[in-house]
């Protein structure tokens, strides 16, 4: 039951972000034609905008809008005449989730191992250390990490390729400066949970037992410390798609992210309702099943609500 009602929840959601979108890019002055006022025939300008709907009345336009997302077929782009919505999001996806899951596994790799080392170093040299680095990580952009990156490790040292995609050794500096943040904030979160585990009672009780450290930290310790580190892969996830856009821009990847701020610039409005959805679902699709997930990882947790 608590299931059924998640996924209604989900649906519900999607519907009031999609609804979200399309008032706002209603409300945004401006016609994405104007600039081709003074160049086209006002019959033209007329046929354009019929091809794209807009010469119906907003709730004409609104009912079409869901139409189309129900369907799944987003329309013609505007800036790209030849290309659909559907066309950009599949060319550009498959760079971005990537980049995305790349990240993601660096972060929670790197970020987990330098929670765990801290805790079990508590208010020692190793603890300090690994919390100097979260906090560096946490305080440098992507954005700013980016730059530096390329800076050093492409110009300099000539290690890695500066930009575009195509082989894995492209995917190395991007995946990287996309990381370090939520890998600071995984490690943060891993710290203070384990710490918090470790002093629990039930450890206490084992390790007075006779149980290994290694048993009792990888049975007990890390097994009950990660869940709230679960709790954020949902976020982190899709922080690390959409932080894309910006990283996307910067080495030249061809992935959503990159056609998303074009197409901002561009005025693309089915561009950009398009991949808001798009992200939208992912979104709160991750979430409903990470929500799911929390049964598989402690048998504690009942998939029940309050008023079950």
């Amino acid at each position: 039951m608590y299931i059924l009602k998640r996924f209604f929840t989900m649906i519900l959601t999607i519907w009031v972000i999609a609804t979200l979108t399309f008032v706002i890019m209603k409300l945004i002055p401006g016609d994405p034609f104007a600039s081709d006022a003074d160049v086209l025939p006002q019959e033209v300008i007329e046929n354009i905008r019929a091809n794209y709907n807009l010469d119906k009345p907003i709730p004409v336009q609104y009912v079409l809008y869901l139409k189309s997302l129900v369907t799944l077929d987003l329309g013609p782009s505007i800036q790209s005449k030849t290309r659909t919505v559907n066309d950009i999001i599949a060319s550009g996806f498959p760079a971005s989730a990537t980049l995305g899951l790349q990240s993601i596994v660096i972060a929670l790799i790197f970020g987990l191992l330098l929670g765990i080392i801290a805790a079990l170093n508590h208010n020692r040299f190793l603890d300090y250390t690994a919390m100097v680095i979260a906090i560096i990580g946490i305080s440098i952009p992507s954005f700013i990490l980016a730059p530096l990156l390329i800076k050093f490790f492409a110009v300099k040292w000539g290690i890695l390729p500066v930009a575009s995609w195509g082989t894995w050794q492209h995917t190395i500096l991007p995946s990287i400066a996309l990381a370090t943040t939520p890998l600071a904030v995984v490690a943060r979160f891993m710290r203070s949970s384990m710490i918090d585990v470790m002093n629990q009672n039930y450890i206490k009780t084992a390790d007075a037992k006779g149980l290994t450290t290694t048993k009792l930290v990888f049975k007990h310790g890390i097994r009950n410390a990660i869940l709230p580190v679960v709790t954020f892969i949902g976020p982190l996830f899709v922080s690390l798609i959409t932080g894309t856009f910006v990283i996307e821009k910067i080495f030249a990847i061809p992935g959503i992210g990159r056609y998303f701020v074009d197409s901002i610039f561009n005025r693309d409005y089915p561009v950009i309702m398009g991949t808001t959805v798009f992200f939208s679902v992912i979104l709160v699709v991750t979430l409903f099943l990470i929500d799911i997930s929390y049964r598989l990882i402690d048998p504690r947790i009942k998939l029940t609500s309050k008023g079950d």
